[in-house]
C-alpha cells in the first residue's frame, strides 16, 4: 500500500554512563564548538540491525566471509551478491540492479549510493536524519581505566636505558559520558522514488510497510542495541507528526523546538516551542501528531495540542 503523507518528527536517544556514538579518539563526537552530538549513521545502524535480526534484507551493514582461511568484511559488490543470490557482473541489467536495491528494507527507507562496475546509482532517501545534537547542558566525560587480564608481550618499558619487556598485564581505557540526551530530527518524504515509478516494473513507490518499519525502530532499536559502550542508551521519546495527503506544508526542523531540562523525580521534556509553531492553521494540515515518551523516567510540559495523542514507547499505549 502506497504511502503518501510526509512527516516530521524526531528521535530522543538517553544514554547514562555510555558512549552513543564515539569519535576515532573513543570520545563522545562533538562539533567544533565542543558541543556533544550523534551521527545519523549512529541512529540508522541500530535500526538496520535491528531489521537484520528479525530477517529483513538489509544491504548496508557489515558482513563477514571466510577467504584464504582469513575472516575479512565483505565488499559492497560481494554482500549484494550474498543477500540477493545473483552475480553483479556486466551482464547485469541496471533495471535490475536497482530493483533489487529497492527490495531492500534499509534502501527503501534511506536511499543507497550504488557505485559498482558498470552501475553508478545514487538513490535519495524517502528518510532524512538530521544530527542529533545532546540538549542536556550538564554532560561530563568518565575515562575509566580497564586492566586487561593478559600481558602485552610487546609492551617495553626502560631501566638504565635498556630495554626489558613487561611482565604486568597491558592497561586500556573506556570513555563515557555520565548522561546525554540527543535529540535527531527526521523528516519523511514518501514522493522521493516516485520517478522510478515508470522504471521498475510493479513498483508503486515508498510504501506504508516500509514506514511502519522505519517507525518501530526508531521506538525501539537503542534500547534494543546492548554493545558494551551502548549499553545505557535507551529510546527516550519520538515526536511524529504526519501531514494530510494532499498538504504543501513544510516544517521546520523539530528539534529545535524541543527543551530538556532536569527534574527531581522525573526528567522533563518541553514542547512549550513546538506549541508556537503548531497554530491553529497548521494544525489544519496535520492529519494526526504521536508522542511516545518513556513515561518511568520522562514527563511532558507545555503540551496544549488537541490532536497529539501522547503513549508509552515501550508499550505502544496511550497514556
Amino acid at each position: 500500500m502506497k504511502f503518501r503523507n510526509r512527516v516530521y518528527g524526531v528521535v530522543g536517544i538517553r544514554g547514562i554512563m555510555s558512549n552513543w556514538n564515539a569519535d576515532f579518539s573513543g570520545r563522545p563526537k562533538t562539533t567544533s564548538k565542543n558541543n556533544i552530538f550523534g551521527s545519523d549513521k549512529a541512529l540508522k545502524y541500530p535500526i538496520k540491525y535491528q531489521w537484520v535480526n528479525e530477517g529483513e534484507k538489509v544491504l548496508y551493514i557489515k558482513s563477514y566471509k571466510e577467504e584464504k582461511d582469513k575472516i575479512q568484511p565483505r565488499s559492497l559488490k560481494e554482500r549484494y551478491e550474498h543477500i540477493f543470490d545473483t552475480k553483479l557482473d556486466k551482464k547485469a541489467k541496471p533495471r535490475e540492479v536497482l530493483s533489487n536495491l529497492f527490495s531492500a528494507v534499509d534502501v527503501m527507507n534511506f536511499g543507497a549510493t550504488f557505485a559498482e562496475e558498470n552501475q553508478n546509482i545514487s538513490i535519495t532517501g524517502a528518510i532524512q536524519i538530521g544530527q542529533g545534537m545532546n540538549i542536556y547542558d550538564d554532560t561530563r566525560i568518565e575515562i575509566q581505566d580497564i586492566l586487561s587480564p593478559f600481558r602485552n608481550p610487546k609492551a617495553k618499558a626502560k631501566k638504565d636505558d635498556e630495554e626489558i619487556e613487561r611482565s604486568q598485564s597491558s592497561i586500556g581505557t573506556k570513555i563515557v559520558a555520565d548522561e546525554t540526551h540527543y535529540c535527531y530530527p527526521f523528516v519523511v518524504n514518501p514522493f522521493a522514488y516516485d520517478e522510478y515509478a515508470h522504471i521498475i516494473e510493479g513498483f508503486e513507490g515508498y510504501s506504508k510497510e516500509m514506514y511502519e518499519k522505519f517507525k518501530d525502530g526508531a521506538l525501539r532499536a537503542a534500547t534494543a542495541f546492548a554493545t558494551n559502550s551502548k549499553f545505557g542508551c535507551d529510546n527516550e521519546y519520538a515526536v511524529f507528526i504526519k501531514m494530510n495527503e494532499e498538504s504543501k506544508l513544510s516544517l521546520p526542523n523539530l528539534a529545535s523546538f524541543i527543551g530538556f531540562e532536569k527534574g527531581d523525580k522525573k526528567d522533563i521534556l518541553n514542547l512549550r516551542s513546538l506549541n508556537d509553531i503548531l497554530t491553529e492553521k497548521v494544525l489544519e494540515e496535520i492529519q494526526e501528531i504521536e508522542i511516545y515518551i518513556d513515561p518511568f523516567n520522562l514527563e511532558l510540559n507545555g503540551l496544549k495540542l488537541e490532536k497529539a495523542k501522547v503513549m508509552n514507547i515501550f508499550t505502544r499505549e496511550v497514556i
